[in-house]
């Protein structure tokens, strides 16, 4: 192979990929946002007794489950706008598309460490004079929470990773940047290398934290 190696071609246009980068950091905090809240709301229509509650939210969590994000990300910025007549900027597209699919799977962890907490807690509220509201909020909430923080970082720094689709809208995120980078300057290899040790440098030390809280999780 004669190809010769030239990182100062990606290093002196460095300041492009961050750019990029802080756009994907912008767009994988407001997704999380999206994700966590909604996640929480689905998850507590998932355990209601009410099929016409549990119904909307089950069909919602499958179908963003068991169809490919970039399928998603795809139908929300062309489909979306032929549809409904709805047209809305390119990055709030992309934090509703992200932060929907996000919300399907932390609805799922929330769903599992709800049914966790022990009957005896609720009807300790109950005894109370809990309302159902408060109930929800100060002891299903905060349990279900502490319960399921892994699988939420998790999903979190996955839908990092899962950010990169964006760029086949033309979202400037660090992906589309790094492609545009890689053609202006004929070094694909040097700049998605880069690229990809960004992403690395990123997940990384959320991944130890997740291993740090399930080594100490009460067995």
């Amino acid at each position: 192979m004669n190809y010769t190696f030239d990182l100062g071609a990606v290093t002196r246009n460095f300041d492009v990929l961050l750019q990029g980068l802080s756009l994907t950091l912008q767009l994988t905090i407001a997704a999380n946002i999206v994700g966590l809240i909604l996640g929480f709301l689905l998850a507590l229509m998932l355990v209601s007794r009410f099929a016409l509650v549990r119904g909307p939210a089950t069909a919602f969590v499958e179908f963003f489950r068991c169809t490919p994000a970039l399928i998603q990300i795809v139908w929300f910025f062309y489909c979306v706008p032929m549809l409904f007549n709805v047209f809305i900027g390119s990055i709030t597209m992309a934090v509703l598309a992200l932060g929907l699919n996000l919300a399907a799977f932390n609805a799922e962890a929330y769903r599992a460490a709800i049914q966790a907490v022990p009957r005896e807690h609720e009807d300790a509220g109950i005894a109370l004079g809990l309302s159902p509201l408060q109930r929800v909020l100060y002891i299903i909430l905060p349990s279900a929470i502490r319960a399921s923080v892994p699988v939420l970082l998790t999903n979190g720094i996955g839908i990092l990773q899962q950010s990169a689709l964006v760029s086949i809208v033309a979202v400037p995120d660090l992906m589309y940047e790094a492609k545009t980078l890689a053609t202006e300057t004929y070094r694909p290899i040097e700049t998605f290398t880069i690229v990809a040790l960004m992403y690395f440098a990123i997940s990384l030390p959320v991944s130890q934290l997740v291993g740090w809280l399930e080594r100490r999780r009460p067995a």
